[in-house]
């Protein structure tokens, strides 16, 4: 016999926390399914487990800046004890995450659930019927389409590593294969990246361009016109053969462990949506409406990495705010939509790149007047200080309305900087107000004045 919800939420991450938690004190019947430990890709297998290491590898560089200049002897990353701290962040998150779901008298399902009908799932056989579901599923990795697909990690497999491998090959340059380089060549290891074009294509070239020099000025090996064509495994020894490049450019690259950084897509491919009458873009993105609703199953509502939106972006902000949109909707009938202003994104390389807001190209295209400044930080106090030698910074602002429209910071604490960029973007500051601010000094955010 079916068990009967009056809300069914896919996934147990950022955007189906919300939803779920909202409707049950609302009164209502709630369950969640999850095929994966409850808590989703932020809080296990995402941000919050990467910024642990990347916190280790930041420390590292920096002591490696400072010495001689006040700072002596050596640091270094032990990874296993380093592996051991993630985990105390990572390990107890499900079995909480779990139990706060029972304590509310939430209904909790682990398996993987597929739709049986407009409003049913299945879930390992049984049958759940509900008069709302969410999809809240998240992303997964893209598929490569290349020979040799079975031998490439994951992220989530490389956020578990017990041991460091010597020699790692990275496919892709975008935020995930960026970031574990920096984080595997700061703690020892031998790091290529391959990819097949222009890197980080939403963040502003000019930046983008200093960091992939900084990037291989440490070391890194970046080839940004070597698409991967196939993985081999040396069943002998357990190493593995990249062959990338086509050509005269081609090359094969030995490495002990091969990791897919080359992009990921919503997680809907083993969802039945069909059975639903839940309609697919060509991606596998939900396609729903401006209130995130389902534009053919008007009983379903999708948030976060599963329903791409134009303007949204597949970060954990963003994914917590529709989560509290599609709540709000099922509560109140749709009347609550997304803004997309002012959402920062960072790529945690060391130092970070962070931008928000429109790049000068776009703002050009769009026919919008600007004034730009655009200078190299690396002699500011707050890199100097910590001696960061590739900080940069560009901020757009319309200049009929000084208003900031755009700003890209690479260099200490960029992370925490773009931060009032996106406040300014977002409630429409205007730059001469940026600049009439008292910051608290000497701080990263005390050097906003000067950038715009």
């Amino acid at each position: 016999m079916a068990d009967s919800f009056d809300l069914v939420v896919i996934g147990t991450g950022s955007a189906g926390f919300t939803p779920a938690s909202g409707c049950r004190a609302a009164g209502w019947r709630v369950a969640v399914v999850d095929d994966q430990p409850f808590g989703g890709t932020c809080a296990l297998r995402g941000c919050d487990p990467k910024k642990v290491l990347v916190g280790a590898a930041d420390v590292t560089a920096w002591h490696q800046r400072m010495r001689g200049f006040g700072v002596a002897g050596d640091a270094s990353i032990d990874w296993p004890q380093l592996m051991a701290f993630k985990r105390s962040f990572t390990d107890p998150f499900p079995a909480k995450r779990e139990a706060a779901y029972a304590q509310a008298g939430i209904e909790c399902y682990h398996g993987h659930a597929h739709f049986a009908g407009e409003d049913r799932l299945v879930v390992n056989g049984a049958e759940l019927v509900a008069r709302h579901i969410v999809i809240a599923s998240g992303s997964a990795p893209r598929p490569l389409g290349i020979p040799g697909e079975q031998y490439v990690a994951t992220s989530t497999d490389f956020l578990a590593l017990d041991a460091l491998p010597r020699r790692i090959a990275f496919i892709g340059v975008g935020y995930v294969s960026l970031e574990f380089a920096h984080l595997a060549k700061r703690a020892g290891a031998s790091v290529v990246l391959l990819g097949r074009g222009t890197p980080l294509p939403m963040f502003d070239q000019a930046l983008v361009e200093r960091l992939i020099a900084f990037t291989r000025d440490i070391g890194i090996d970046v080839a940004l016109e070597s698409p991967v064509t196939a993985v081999e495994r040396d069943e002998a020894t357990g190493t593995f053969r990249v062959h990338a490049g086509r050509g005269d450019a081609a090359r094969v690259i030995e490495a002990d462990l091969v990791v897919h950084g080359a992009g990921r897509v919503p997680d809907t491919a083993r969802l039945g949506a069909a059975a639903g009458r839940v309609a697919l873009d060509e991606q596998g993105s939900v396609s729903v409406n401006e209130f995130l609703q389902s534009t053919t199953n008007p009983r379903v509502y999708a948030a976060g990495d599963v329903a791409v939106r134009p303007g949204s972006l597949p970060l954990t902000p963003v994914a917590s705010r529709e989560g509290a949109i599609v709540l709000s909707n099922l509560l109140h009938g749709n009347s609550t939509r997304p803004d997309y202003r002012g959402v920062p994104s960072v790529v945690f390389t060391i130092p970070p790149l962070a931008s928000v807001g429109l790049t000068e190209r776009a703002a050009r295209e769009q026919g919008i007047d600007v004034r730009v400044l655009s200078a190299d930080t690396t002699q500011w106090y707050t890199n100097r200080r910590v001696r960061e030698p590739a900080g940069i910074v560009k901020t757009i602002v319309d200049a009929s309305s000084d208003r900031v429209i755009g700003a890209h910071l690479l260099g200490a604490d960029a992370e925490h900087v773009i931060n009032v960029f996106a406040l300014a973007i977002r409630f429409g500051i205007a730059a001469a107000q940026l600049r009439e601010m008292a910051y608290s000094y000497p701080t990263a955010a005390s050097d906003v004045p000067h950038m715009v």
